[in-house]
């Protein structure tokens, strides 16, 4: 398949559409995270009551449970992927609407049953939304359409906190959560004229299919071992140097948290410059020779906390730290994902991607007491050092497994085979 050209990724719908689905799928995460934190701080609930609220995020981790359900059940419009997020998008829009209507009043615990309702309703979206953009993007599509997918999510996630905070100071929390409602119902216009894959695959006969099918079609892959391995390995690195990179910055070097929120600020419009430049080079690098430089990169990033340990509370240290940091992490999270779509059979799309992106999780969550415990062992400059070795393995399976991962990236792209959508 010939790549495209830059200016064809830019006029692609399939790659347009991109942008308005990955604002739908984070929209809903800081409504049902730290904006709710901050509208139940204002009204004066307790600490231990705001803290049972943490648990609302539940859904957002356990996905993989009840998605084979999405891969089994095709509804009577639109086909088996939009039709599933036209329905889940409806139902998030309705469920943040009712939270505005409730608040917490008297009876926070009614508040608290609906927000965990939109978190299920919202981790079931991006479910199928994960589904629909391995379905719809052709290979040489993937590294951009995933770049456009991350700044549309990263948009929604800065609306939803920093300006939902600012709306709601002015206009009210309920009149904020019910203005954010309408603009996620009226994102369903975007599903109603995005393009129907190429290739939706063939829904699994039962939902003992649905169930098994997705493992035992893995599971039977050559080299599915070092597969697996790189999934929970390749962002390990970074991981660790993420786990407590804030209090590195805080309560080892003496930065004060406005310092740290506005450079954190600038990172986030880096980590968006990191995942377009991403996108861009892996439409000409391919995904094997991008995951390598990729990795490379985020991993040599680490090293740049080294550096800042070493020079003290140095202002143009912190920004340049953080600011590479965020653009490789950007450049790696686009390749990774990529790799994601690339191993995912189109009849258990929606599955196999919620359990593979499980195992990547895995890192995040476990990652910061053994942090911890190191830090107090070697100190935060060797820390930062062991953060880069940690990720050179990962960097070495993708070498290692260069051949299995090409053949895997040509299996999806023969299963894909359809008109351009240009």
């Amino acid at each position: 398949m010939k790549t495209p050209s830059f200016a064809q990724i830019l006029a692609n719908r399939r790659i347009a559409i991109m942008l308005p689905l990955g604002f739908a799928s984070g929209l809903p995460l800081a409504l049902t995270a730290g904006t709710l934190q901050a509208w139940l701080t204002v009204v004066g609930l307790d600490l231990k009551t705001i803290g049972i609220f943490t648990l609302v995020g539940l859904p957002y981790t356990l996905k993989f449970l009840w998605a084979p359900l999405m891969d089994r059940l095709v509804p009577p419009w639109l086909g088996r992927r939009r039709g599933w997020m036209v329905v889940m998008q409806i139902s998030v829009a309705l469920g943040l609407a009712a939270m505005a209507v409730t608040g917490p009043g008297q009876r926070p615990e009614i508040l608290g049953i609906l927000a965990f309702m939109v978190a299920f309703l919202a981790a079931s979206l991006d479910i199928v939304f994960d589904a629909y953009r391995t379905d719809a993007l052709l290979r040489p599509e993937r590294g951009f359409g995933v770049a456009v997918w991350v700044n549309g999510y990263r948009c929604a996630l800065l609306l939803a906190s920093a300006g939902a905070l600012l709306l709601a100071d002015r206009i009210g929390w309920q009149m904020t959560y019910l203005l954010l409602a309408a603009l996620m119902l009226a994102g369903v216009v975007t599903i109603l004229i995005s393009p129907e894959p190429s290739e939706p695959g063939t829904p699994p006969a039962s939902l003992a299919e649905a169930v098994g099918g997705p493992l035992k079609e893995f599971f039977t892959r050559p080299g599915v071992i070092g597969l697996l391995a790189l999934i929970v390995f390749y962002k390990i690195g970074d991981a660790v140097a993420a786990s407590l990179q804030t209090a590195f910055l805080i309560g080892g070097m003496g930065f004060s948290v406005s310092e740290v929120g506005y450079v954190k600020g600038l990172g986030i419009g880096a980590t968006l410059i990191g995942a377009l430049a991403g996108g861009v080079a892996m439409a000409k690098l391919g995904m094997v020779r991008s995951l390598l430089l990729f990795g490379l990169l985020q991993a040599v990033s680490n090293l740049g906390f080294m550096w800042l340990a070493w020079m003290g509370k140095s202002y143009a240290a912190l920004t340049a730290s953080i600011l590479i940091e965020n653009v490789t992490g950007g450049m790696g999270t686009v390749a990774f994902v990529a790799l994601i779509m690339s191993l995912c059979d189109h009849r258990y799309t929606a599955t196999q991607f919620a359990l593979l992106s499980s195992l990547e999780a895995l890192g995040r969550v476990f990652s910061g007491r053994p942090s911890a415990e190191l830090v107090e062992m070697v100190g935060w400059a060797q820390f930062f050092f062991w953060s880069f070795l940690i990720s050179l393995p990962a960097i070495w399976l993708v070498w290692a497994l260069r051949t299995q991962l090409d053949r895997e990236a040509d299996r999806d792209a023969q299963a894909k085979v359809g008109p351009a959508d240009l």
